[in-house]
């Protein structure tokens, strides 16, 4: 015989059956669509003019301030004529966001057709908020491997994730921006004030390729295997009612009243992030591309479905693995999130031992913005200097006036975001990848691949900017103890405790103590 719950209990029980349901009463068509041919748009059909003129050749150029990854984010909108495909691991709401989506709206008003591809984390609580664009006729958005279990609550969406653990941390962690299947970014940022210099309290100092040509039409083939994939739904399958017209309409009207009180309360911020308006720079920047061979490469998005871990035949890392076998001079590495795991760091010390230059920028204790990935490091760090692996580790950039010139420092202080690889000073990786086994074996990422020496030194001077004694700890052995060798005031001193509060030690050492370096 069954025994039944209390009575008491049965409305808690059901409230909590109802919950878990999730909220998905709508089934909203999930048509197969691709990229449309640049050429059918009079912006797709100059690039590809451009392209003839340099062989079939990539045009590339570094972002690497927030305010030029803004503006070019901006511009392409302003440019699409067709098109418009943005995949994004996070979204935060706040002005750059806001104002960004403003101009997808007009975009979409003028006929481009939008497709917007999020992974599930970005909507917790804000389904209906996302889903609200979608109204937009010419819009679509769609999650990435989403929970469809206990959606209507933080609490029931937590318990729902947990029902299913094994997949739901398994995240697409892709960042790309493509107009007209002409022009792409990839890089690390992701969107939302911290990314853009445009929050108080943080930014995240990255590195953005603008790619022209051929390279976009590949991340156009990447953008729509995620985008027809069957792990990218809807986001009106979550709702119990889909948001109308008259409720776009409504948005759009506290949209404008949100970028006005913006202007007047934030004037500042406001002039510098909206200089596009007034002084475009994308006719300018054409005029400086690098032009060269250049690959994307992203892992597929089956990835996440692997129950252990994945086939190499689906992962970024296979495809980077000859870049990574064969150089034989100097590797440099910026990763936000380092942690080299058991087969990192045979790597990494094998390279030095046989006499490749290797050196390493990350965070320090003190500037990332997860103490719990540091300590996933940390039990690497002595054995890497060992072999002569270079260790740098960014410290906490004071805010200062400058609002976007190199990017490790701006208005807030700063963190390192970054991603990316220089081989033999002549091919740079930049994307979404950390040196980590989060990036390498559970989230998907995408980047681009670019032989080109001149591309190549201009990351070099980024990364030894970041290098410098000023901007950086250098980590190095003295009588077998790990210390921190930096400048203050131009004058050089070491430091025998590493910098960092007590909060990130403890996180650090209870990630390290804890072992979730799989999961870091």
């Amino acid at each position: 015989m069954i025994a039944l719950p209390c009575p008491r209990l049965l409305p808690l029980l059901l409230t909590l059956i109802l919950a878990l349901q999730g909220c998905a009463s709508v089934n909203a068509p999930r048509e197969y669509s691709e990229m449309l041919p640049a050429e059918q748009s009079a912006f797709g059909r100059s690039v590809q003019a451009q392209v003839q003129a340099h062989r079939g050749q990539s045009g590339f150029r570094l972002l690497s301030s927030s305010d030029e990854a803004f503006r070019a984010r901006a511009e392409l909108i302003r440019n699409a004529q067709v098109s418009l495909d943005l995949q994004y691991y996070i979204v935060h709401d706040g002005f750059s966001t806001r104002a960004l989506v403003d101009e997808l709206l007009k975009a979409a008003d003028r006929g481009v057709r939008v497709r917007i591809l999020l992974d599930d984390t970005t909507s917790d609580g804000l389904d209906k908020t996302i889903a609200t664009l979608a109204a937009h006729h010419n819009i679509q958005i769609r999650l990435f491997n989403p929970t469809h279990l206990g959606r209507s609550t933080g609490v029931t969406r937590a318990m729902g994730r947990l029902l299913h653990l094994s997949r739901q941390h398994r995240r697409m962690h892709n960042k790309l921006w493509l107009a007209d299947n002409s022009v792409a970014i990839v890089g690390g940022r992701n969107l939302g004030d911290e990314y853009f210099d445009a929050e108080p309290d943080m930014n995240f100092t990255d590195i953005d390729l603008l790619g022209f040509g051929p390279v976009a039409q590949q991340l156009g083939y990447s953008f729509d295997q995620y985008w027809n994939s069957a792990l990218s739904q809807p986001i009106a399958n979550f709702l119990f009612t889909v948001p109308t017209a008259k409720h776009l309409a409504a948005s759009r009207v506290r949209l404008e009243k949100s970028l006005t009180t913006s202007r007047s309360q934030h004037h500042a911020l406001y002039e510098r992030l909206m200089t596009y308006q007034s002084a475009p720079q994308l006719d300018v920047w054409r005029r400086q591309l690098i032009w060269a061979w250049g690959q994307a490469l992203w892992d597929a998005p089956t990835k996440v479905l692997a129950r252990g871990e994945p086939d190499p035949h689906l992962l970024l890392t296979t495809q980077l693995a000859p870049e990574l076998t064969q150089v034989k001079h100097e590797l440099m590495l910026i990763s936000a999130y380092f942690v080299p795991g058991e087969a990192g760091r045979d790597y990494l010390t094998g390279r030095a031992d046989a006499g490749v230059d290797v050196s390493l920028l990350t965070n320090s204790l003190e500037a990332t913005d997860v103490p719990a990935v540091h300590g996933g490091y940390v039990p690497y760090r002595k054995n890497l200097l060992e072999h002569g692996v270079k260790l740098f580790e960014l410290r906490r950039q004071p805010g200062d006036d400058a609002g976007g010139t190199l990017s490790f420092s701006g208005s807030s202080d700063s963190s390192l975001h970054s991603k990316a690889m220089i081989f033999d000073e002549r091919k740079s990786f930049i994307g979404s990848f950390n040196f980590d086994p989060r990036s390498v074996l559970w989230n998907t990422e995408v980047g681009v691949l670019v032989d080109s020496p001149e591309l190549a030194a201009q990351m070099r001077h980024l990364a030894h900017e970041g290098m410098s004694p000023a901007r950086s700890y250098q980590v190095r052995l003295e009588n077998g103890q790990v210390v921190w060798d930096t400048e203050d005031h131009q004058q050089m001193h070491t430091l025998y405790r590493e910098p960092g509060d007590w909060w990130r030690r403890l996180n650090a050492w209870a990630s390290e103590v804890i072992g979730l370096e799989k999961m870091l």
